[in-house]
């Protein structure tokens, strides 16, 4: 599992609880959902290049850095879209992209119905967002659609994954890291990760 980054962070693990809780209202939801994002995209981003940038301070001159990479945020609709205005809180200048999939509840694979990516890529690396890594059906397919528009680089960032979404993200693309605040036991007979936190986008947007 070397593309699997779980994080280990207090504060990562204390807002992680307050999201699962049955009694956490939407508002305080999309909160939790803004705040973790900005935490697991701090770690997911790492490796973002860096180039030399003159800077004049009150007290001198000097050398300073400024990100190279152009980044692209890839929320997929509905759930992920609570996830970008935390990482745009770190990264203002940061390109948003939409793709629309829904989960065929019979069938549990991704059905497109929303896509509005340029004809070429406008970024050099793109960070998927979506809460929920369960099936791995939705998650692949946003992976096949970046490659296929002409990304190479390419991370996602979930809430919690399901060991079922994992295996099934790394034996289809082991090249995309994977970065989760949690990993949990497994998927119901439906579809939904256990123990989990019932459906993200219910929650967010109040239509449980």
């Amino acid at each position: 599992m070397s593309n699997l980054f779980v994080s280990d962070h207090p504060l990562v693990a204390h807002k992680l609880s307050l999201l699962r809780d049955v009694h956490t209202e939407p508002r305080k939801f999309r909160e939790l959902v803004r705040e973790l994002a900005a935490l697991l995209t701090y770690e997911a981003t790492r490796d973002l290049a860096l180039r030399p940038k003159p800077v004049t301070t009150p007290m001198a001159e000097m050398t300073a850095h400024e990100l190279v990479d152009q980044v692209g945020l890839v929320p997929v609709l509905r759930a992920g879209l609570g996830m970008v205005e935390g990482v745009w809180e770190l990264m203002p200048s940061a390109e948003v992209w939409h793709i629309g999939l829904y989960r065929d509840e019979r069938t549990l694979k991704p059905v497109q119905y929303y896509n509005k990516l340029p004809v070429a890529p406008t970024v050099s690396i793109c960070l998927i967002l979506d809460p929920m890594l369960a099936t791995g059906g939705s998650a692949t397919a946003t992976v096949e659609l970046l490659k296929k528009w002409g990304v190479s680089r390419i991370k996602y960032i979930g809430l919690i994954g399901a060991p079922e979404g994992i295996a099934r993200m790394q034996a289809e693309h082991p090249d995309v890291p994977i970065h989760l605040a949690a990993v949990d036991e497994r998927l119901n007979e439906i579809g939904y990760i256990m123990p989990g936190l019932g459906d993200a986008g219910d929650r967010q947007f109040g239509t449980a």
